[in-house]
């Protein structure tokens, strides 16, 4: 049970809720692991497909145009 002592304001919760909702946040808080590098490989294919794309616009073009 949560004891009845004041808080850091001075003010007194007679219920102990400030007190039980502390601990509660204070414990369920979950360790951060640092996040790992995104993999390359969707990046890769992405710079790959907008190559292509301009590619094959500039064979229409001169494809339209000669």
């Amino acid at each position: 049970m949560a004891h009845n002592t004041p808080g850091p304001e001075g003010q007194h919760d007679p219920a102990g809720s400030t007190q039980m909702f502390r601990a509660f946040v204070d414990e369920g808080t979950p360790q951060r692991r640092p996040q790992a590098a995104a993999p390359a490989g969707p990046r890769v294919g992405l710079i790959a497909g907008v190559v292509l794309a301009v590619i094959v616009v500039a064979a229409v073009a001169w494809l339209a145009l000669a």
